[in-house]
């Protein structure tokens, strides 16, 4: 009889994907090896390989599962039957959230969703499109004049522009967080540079600037 799986397998195995995202993230899919992998949890690779099969499979994890959290997201806002603009900054406000949560799945999918094999990798694109979609339908009925004149999609890609390298710059342990930079890119992206306004200075005063 096959012995099964201890009770804290799943957390075991959690904890795998956890540093396995955080080794992509910071060294690269190709520069991260299973060796790697196993001594950044402490065990041995013949236990990691109880866990999980292989790299690939970690990194198709990874990536679908973020992209999936995504494509969540964007159906929980729009169950709120809010108006287009609202709906707006709310998608933009939980998608900043998401990203200060995920910063590392964020990362590998950026970075390393070339190296999926085909198959995968238009599964996790076909996601990200949807996403795209929901902002442009929501930009285009927020402005159908902009809609009319294609720019609903650039439009789109300009303020995923903002929104998804903020990781690479907005520094954890800085003054600004993630939730006050949420509304500020709303402000941004539909009033223009005056529209802006400043988060209270008591956001995280005590803590150093963003690089």
């Amino acid at each position: 009889m096959a012995r099964g799986r201890s009770a804290d397998y799943q957390l075991n195995r959690e904890t795998i994907v956890r540093t396995a995202t955080r080794l992509f993230a910071q060294q690269g899919y190709p520069g991260t090896s299973m060796s790697d992998l196993a001594r950044e949890c402490g065990i041995s690779k013949p236990l990691l390989y109880h866990y999980v099969s292989d790299k690939y499979e970690l990194l198709r994890e990874i990536t679908e599962s973020h992209v999936t959290r995504l494509e969540s997201l964007v159906g929980e806002v729009e169950s709120l039957g809010l108006a287009p603009a609202p709906r707006l900054r709310e998608l933009i406000r939980r998608f900043v959230h998401e990203y200060a949560q995920a910063r590392h799945d964020h990362g590998v999918l950026t970075q390393d969703v070339k190296f999926l094999e085909a198959k995968d990798r238009n599964r996790v694109l076909r996601k990200e499109r949807a996403v795209v979609a929901a902002f442009a339908a929501t930009i285009a009925q927020a402005r159908p004049e902009l809609a009319k004149a294609a720019l609903d999609k650039p439009l789109t890609m300009l303020l995923f522009g903002m929104i998804n390298w903020m990781f690479t710059w907005l520094s954890p342990e800085g003054r600004l967080r993630h939730d006050d930079m949420a509304p500020i890119v709303a402000d941004l992206f539909l009033g223009g540079l005056g529209a802006v306004n400043p988060p209270p200075v008591t956001s995280a005063a005590s803590v150093k600037a963003p690089v």
